[in-house]
């Protein structure tokens, strides 16, 4: 067993100091640090630092020059790893809309990294499953996707890779959307959201009565909220769906992030829709067979469609504790058990809970990311 002690330990709803946590492969709980000393074989000194559940990534395109899409292994390998200096401890590997064939693929190549991640000698953060945004998306808002791959929802392509799929953003107002919504819904696990979608409220209010339970990197690629016409926006805010948010103060002004935290509360979900731009310095780059440019913070294709981020998931918890106003706790929970609930990896991640896996971070004031441990190992020291 295992130590940590000297730490600010966040749990879902508090900070707590004087405790020392005690984790083998799993969390076994929060005791006396005497106690501690006392039981486990090894001790770590937080010296004052955060120690808070492994974040989770639930929407996550490529990193340091890689994309999920382009259908390599290696590439989602290369992901894990360098997401570790972040604090993810599990993600989901995120694909674009691309060619039908070579989504399959990917899932293929996802369930066998799925089973690879769970080793204690792999170099990176779990492989949980995949977020597939799209193809089955309205071409209306198809943001930066390739329009040429879009397909019609159709729950049979999808049925085979329940095992993988966690989950799937689509537009339900797409022809045959309901009956793919009710379907997946009754004969999967896979969560459902809503995204890249020209749904009015109404549509929008039909598709999470039918099942839908979370909507894609809100306010981007969606109706918004008008006085006659609240759109998909409204749908998002007025019921109790999980909502992502991309919190790098560009894809969504900081001035909404305090709104968000009010009326969203434990359902907000903070993800980065990061590129292979990631990490990397600026300039042009291939998102799905098109070329966009990355200058600062923001992603663009040539005609200025907005793409994905460069955000890193420990940067947008501490954008959401500094702009949204609210204590780190509930930032990083956002990003962890939020997280883990809206992709149904509750069971497992997204808190210090004993009997959870031990994925665990040390932070400083700062958010910068000082340890990474998933599933009881130390895969990252600073």
């Amino acid at each position: 067993m295992k130590a940590i002690v000297n730490g600010r330990v966040l749990l879902p709803d508090s900070e707590v100091k004087g405790k020392a946590l005690l984790y083998d492969q799993r969390i076994i709980g929060l005791i006396d640090p005497d106690a501690a000393k006392a039981q486990a074989d090894e001790i770590i000194d937080a010296q004052g630092a955060y120690v808070a559940p492994g974040l989770v990534d639930v929407h996550i395109h490529g990193y340091n020059g890689v994309d999920v899409s382009d259908n390599d292994p290696d590439d989602i390998r290369k992901m894990a790893h360098g997401l570790l200096a972040n604090g993810v401890t599990s993600f989901l590997p995120t694909t674009l809309t691309v060619a039908w064939e070579t989504l399959e693929s990917v899932c293929r190549h996802i369930r066998g990294l799925m089973e690879e991640s769970l080793s204690p000698d792999f170099n990176g953060a779990q492989i949980a499953g995949m977020h597939m945004e799209g193809p089955f998306i309205n071409p209306g808002k198809k943001g930066a996707q390739n329009e040429a791959y879009i397909l019609r929802p159709d729950a049979d392509k999808v049925l085979p890779f329940r095992d993988v799929i966690k989950v799937i953003t689509f537009a339900p107002e797409m022809p045959g959307g309901l009956e793919f919504t009710r379907r997946l819904r009754q004969e999967t696990n896979i969560a459902l959201s809503i995204g890249h979608t020209s749904a009015n409220f109404d549509q929008a209010m039909d598709a999470i009565h039918a099942g839908v339970m979370r909507s894609t990197h809100t306010f981007n690629a969606m109706t918004p909220l008008m006085h006659r016409d609240p759109g998909v926006v409204g749908a998002a805010l007025n019921t109790d769906i999980y909502t992502e948010l991309i919190p790098d103060t560009f894809h969504v002004n900081k001035g909404i992030f305090p709104m968000m935290a009010r009326l969203k509360g434990n359902k907000l979900v903070l993800i980065t829709d990061a590129l292979r731009s990631a990490g990397m310095p600026d300039g042009e780059y291939e998102n799905g067979g098109q070329v966009f440019v990355l200058k600062g913070i923001e992603c663009r294709l040539k005609d200025g469609t907005i793409a994905g981020s460069v955000l890193k998931l420990n940067q947008g918890v501490r954008n959401l504790r500094d702009y949204g106003y609210i204590p780190l706790y509930a930032a990083v929970r956002a990003a962890s058990l939020n997280a883990a609930e809206s992709a149904h990896l509750e069971d497992r991640k997204g808190s210090l809970a004993p009997g959870k896996d031990a994925d665990i971070i040390l932070m400083d004031e700062d958010c910068n990311v000082l340890r990474t441990i998933v599933r009881g190992v130390c895969k990252y020291t600073k």
